[in-house]
C-alpha cells in the first residue's frame, strides 16, 4: 500500500476512535436525565444500563468473525453508523424495559465498533512498524473527554434528546467523511484471511490461544482500575477525606487527564523503551499510585496518587490488545477486548462487595494488586515476542 494511503488510514482510524469515546461519552452524561424520564429506579436503571454491557460482549464476541469474512474497515463503518443512531434512542423510551432494549443494540454498536477498529489499527502497526497503539487510544479519550464537557455545557439548555440527536447528526457526519476515506483503503488483512484452503476458519494453536487469553487479563486489569476509579474514585474523596462534592469530581478528572498524556506519549515510550519495559514500568507505576490514591490521608496525595495511576495504566491495554492482535488477528483483539470489557464491568460492583466488606479505601488498593498482576504478566511474556 503506498505511503499517501498509510496516512489516510491512519487518520481515519483516528477519527473512529475519536468519535467513538466522543459518543459513549455523550450518552453517560445524560443517564441522570434519562433516568428522570423514565421513572426507573436506581436498582431498575442498574438492569437497564447492563443492557450496553451485554450487547457489548455478545457483540465482541462476534465481530472477530465478521472482520475475517467482510474486513474490519467495512464492519468499522457499518458500526459506527449504528452506533450514532443508536445512542438517540435512549431519550424515545419511557420506561426501564424499554431503555434496556435499546441500550442492548446500542451496547452491539460500540462492542463491535472497538473489535473491528482495533483490529485494523493492529494491521496499519505492524505494517508501518511502528508502535502506535497508545495513539489510537489516546484519541479515544481525547473524543471521550470532549463528549463528556460538551455535555456538561448543554445539559441545562438542551433536552436529552436534542443533544444526543445531535450528537448522532454529527457522527454521522464524521462517519461519513472517515468511512470514504477508509473504505478507499484495502484491508490490510484481507476479508477471508485466516482460513484453511477449504475455505474453513483456521483455528489458532492452543499455545497462542492461552497467550491471548494472558494479554487479555493484561486488558482486564487496566480496565477494572478504569472502572473502578469512575465509578468510586470520587465517593472517596469525598466520604473518606472530606472533599467537596466539585472537588471529589476532579478525582476522576485528574485520573483521565494523565491517562490521555500517557498515551499521547506511548509511541515514543514504546520505541525507547519498547513493550516489556514499558508494561513494566507502568504497572509499577500504577501499583504505586493507587496504594497512594487509596491510603493517603491527604486530599492532595489522593490527587496525585489518581493522576500517577493514569499515567501507570495508560498504554497497558493498548499493547495487551496489539499484542493479541499480532498473534491471533481479529479473533485476538475480539478476545483482549471482551476480557478487557469485563473487566471494566468487574471492578465498580467488586469495590462495592470490598467496601462492605472491609473499606472503600481497602477495597481500591485491589486497583493497584491488578496492576502488579499486569506487571508479572509483562515480565512473564517478555520473550514471546520481540520488542
Amino acid at each position: 500500500m503506498p505511503g499517501t494511503d498509510l496516512v489516510r488510514l491512519r487518520l481515519a482510524l483516528t477519527a473512529f476512535f475519536a468519535l467513538d469515546g466522543f459518543v459513549f461519552a455523550g450518552w453517560v452524561v445524560r443517564i441522570p436525565a434519562i433516568k428522570e424520564q423514565t421513572g426507573a429506579s436506581a436498582s431498575a436503571l442498574g438492569l437497564a444500563l447492563l443492557g450496553v454491557s451485554a450487547g457489548a460482549v455478545i457483540t465482541m464476541t462476534l465481530t472477530g468473525r465478521l472482520c475475517r469474512r467482510y474486513g474490519s474497515h467495512l464492519v468499522t463503518v457499518v458500526c459506527a453508523v449504528l452506533l450514532c443512531l443508536s445512542v438517540g434512542l435512549p431519550p424515545l423510551t419511557r420506561s426501564a424495559l424499554a431503555l434496556g432494549a435499546v441500550l442492548l443494540l446500542f451496547g452491539a454498536a460500540y462492542g463491535g465498533i472497538n473489535v473491528a477498529f482495533n483490529s485494523a489499527a493492529v494491521d496499519l502497526v505492524a505494517v508501518l512498524g511502528r508502535p502506535l497503539m497508545p495513539g489510537f487510544h489516546a484519541a479515544f479519550s481525547l473524543g471521550g473527554m470532549i463528549g463528556a464537557g460538551l455535555g456538561a455545557l448543554v445539559a441545562g439548555s438542551l433536552s436529552p434528546a436534542r443533544h444526543l440527536w445531535g450528537l448522532a447528526v454529527v457522527g454521522l457526519l464524521v462517519t461519513a467523511v472517515a468511512g470514504r476515506a477508509l473504505m478507499r483503503c484495502e484491508p490490510l488483512t484481507p476479508a477471508g484471511a485466516g482460513r484453511t484452503e477449504q475455505g474453513t476458519p483456521r483455528r489458532p494453536d492452543r499455545r497462542t490461544r492461552a497467550l491471548v487469553i494472558v494479554f487479555g487479563l493484561v486488558a482486564l486489569c487496566t480496565a477494572y482500575g478504569e472502572g473502578a476509579l469512575a465509578d468510586w474514585g470520587a465517593l472517596h474523596l469525598e466520604e473518606d477525606l472530606g472533599a467537596s462534592p466539585g472537588t471529589a469530581a476532579v478525582g476522576y478528572s485528574c485520573f483521565a487527564l494523565a491517562m490521555t498524556v500517557g498515551r499521547l506519549s506511548g509511541t515514543t515510550l514504546l520505541e525507547r523503551l519498547g513493550r516489556t519495559r514499558t508494561v513494566l514500568a507502568g504497572g509499577s507505576t500504577a501499583a504505586a499510585g493507587m496504594l497512594l490514591g487509596a491510603l493517603a490521608p491527604s486530599l492532595w496525595a489522593a490527587l496525585l496518587g489518581y493522576a500517577v495511576t493514569g499515567l501507570g495504566l495508560a498504554n497497558l491495554f493498548p499493547v495487551a490488545v496489539e499484542r493479541a492482535g499480532a498473534l491471533a488477528g481479529p479473533g485476538g483483539v475480539a478476545t483482549a477486548s471482551t476480557l478487557g470489557y469485563g473487566g471494566m464491568l468487574l471492578g465498580p460492583p467488586a469495590i462495592g462487595f470490598m467496601a462492605d466488606w472491609f473499606s472503600l479505601p481497602a477495597a481500591l488498593t485491589s486497583v493497584a494488586v491488578l496492576a502488579a498482576v499486569a506487571t508479572v504478566i509483562g515480565f512473564a511474556t517478555r520473550h514471546v515476542d520481540a520488542g
